[in-house]
């Protein structure tokens, strides 16, 4: 039932954002409006690709072991024998912050970088972008998946509801939503908006390598990697080494990263 449930808040997410951002959007569109819906159909391709990988990772795997923790009593959270409350607040922090290490090893461990490097070529950025991840790259997940479960103690319960949250932030902050500048402010004080996402995706390495976070904000805020006053008019989305990834098929993205890295020119 909360699977259910999440799956449909997913959903309604990716739906009322695809509409939204249409209408507001907070930064030009580059991708011609001849290859937009190609481009989205490409994305979603690849996303039902993941959510196969994902599948055998999250809903057979972790979900197994995280039942089998909870049996032998394992984890540093059950240990501490919180209140209830207050201890799925301390899993759900503490899993979004193993997540945000994730993501930079994503960008700093070259293996990592070239399954990564599909998700950031995108030549624009909007939900659809938040479905574009290399099904090796979710499938590697499986390996941060056993930490965090057998490292915190993660129950199934917790484990399903972080991971429909997660994603529901991950289709949000990826879309091209212009929020009321006021709005932006006062959520990123807590939680990624599209408008600090966007400065991850921009081409300027310096940049990239900035507001790692998928949930939370206050990972970045205490790593010093939180930057918010770059003009969204001044970003330009991708990854300079690849200008003609508009033009690449399913087929090439997945071979991407068998294939030697691209040299800055």
């Amino acid at each position: 039932m909360r699977t259910g449930l999440g799956a449909v808040a997913v959903a309604l997410t990716f739906c009322l954002a695809v509409l939204v951002e249409r209408r507001w959007p907070l930064r030009r569109w580059t991708v011609a409006p001849a290859r937009a819906l190609a481009r989205i159909g490409q994305n979603v391709t690849l996303g039902a690709l993941g959510t196969l990988a994902s599948a055998s990772v999250d809903f057979v795997v972790a979900r197994e072991l995280a039942v089998w923790a909870e049996s032998q009593g394992l984890g540093l959270v059950r240990w501490l024998m919180l209140p209830e409350p207050l201890r799925v607040v301390v899993l759900v922090a503490a899993l979004d912050y193993s997540l945000w290490w994730w993501h930079k090893l994503n960008h700093t461990v070259p293996l990592l970088w070239r399954f990564h490097l599909v998700h950031h070529i995108d030549r624009d950025l909007d939900v659809s972008t938040g479905l574009r991840f290399h099904v090796g790259e979710l499938a590697s997940t499986l390996a941060l998946r056993v930490v965090q479960v057998t490292l915190f103690g993660v129950d199934p319960l917790t484990l399903g509801a972080w991971q429909s949250l997660t994603t529901v932030s991950v289709l949000f902050h990826h879309s091209n939503l212009r929020l009321p500048a006021a709005l932006d402010a006062a959520l990123t004080r807590l939680v990624v908006t599209p408008r600090m996402h966007g400065v991850h995706h921009s081409d300027v390495p310096a940049e990239t390598t900035s507001n790692y976070g998928s949930l939370l904000t206050v990972w970045d805020r205490l790593h010093g990697t939180l930057t918010l006053d770059v003009p969204q008019e001044r970003i330009t989305i991708g990854v300079r080494e690849y200008p003609d990834a508009g033009d690449m098929s399913v087929g090439q993205l997945l071979a991407l990263p068998v294939e030697a890295p691209r040299k800055q020119a």
